[in-house]
């Protein structure tokens, strides 16, 4: 893990974070509030982020659905609601972890390091997947039935199954592969699904497990 996101609207406490992170080898990117934290999330997607609840322009727990709605990265939640019920309501949204204010830094890394850990762990059962007739080993860049995949059709894939049954947005896909200068080039999109959908579905024209939300995206259905 190398990339971590944090969202807070204190100064202090971005600046204090971003200190202790990168002095511990992390690269770290800031949001204040939760809109520039969503735009953040997509341009540049974070490896981990710690969240505040108390923003000034959304709730916290809307920032996890919204991160939620496309992808499983961890979230730490950082904030000075200490009661059962905001805690359950960040868990419940998808947060992995909850750190109350005040907080001591070694306490926060700790947790890191242990969400880290399970990710590390859940990457590794994902490392092969099955597809339809083929098997799919996203660690050795394989494919049963002796098939070949280029470099980009390999990142399109690997960011659909590595996020079963969650729908991939066309910006995100687009930003991730070809960066993000190129979020309104969708017929790239189009040409290398049609490529994978012909090296590995067996009815490309009527896919069963690569599939299109028209005008929204694309996802990987087990």
């Amino acid at each position: 893990m190398t990339r971590i996101l944090v969202v807070d609207d204190e100064p202090q406490i971005l600046r204090a974070l971003r200190i202790n992170l990168v002095a511990r080898h992390y690269d770290v990117d800031v949001a204040a509030d939760g809109a520039a934290a969503l735009r953040a999330a997509v341009d540049l997607p974070p490896d981990l982020v710690i969240l505040d609840l108390g923003l000034p322009d959304l709730d916290g727990v809307d920032v996890i659905h919204g991160l939620r709605g496309w992808t499983q990265i961890p979230i730490i939640v950082l904030s000075g609601r200490a009661g059962n019920q905001d805690k359950i309501e960040a868990l419940d949204a998808g947060a992995d972890d909850y750190v109350t204010k005040p907080f001591g830094i070694d306490e926060l890394l700790a947790r890191v390091r242990a969400v880290s850990r399970r990710t590390a762990i859940q990457e590794a059962e994902l490392a092969r997947v099955q597809l339809g007739d083929h098997l799919v080993d996203l660690a050795g860049k394989t494919v049963t039935g002796d098939v070949r995949l280029t470099p980009t059709e390999w990142q399109i894939l690997e960011m659909l199954l590595r996020h079963p049954g969650k729908l991939i947005s066309q910006r995100h896909l687009l930003t991730e592969v070809w960066g993000a200068k190129f979020v309104k080039e969708t017929h790239y999109l189009r040409q290398y699904m049609a490529q994978l959908r012909r090296k590995l579905e067996r009815d490309p024209a009527h896919p069963a497990h690569l599939i299109t939300e028209p005008g929204m995206g694309y996802r990987f259905k087990p």
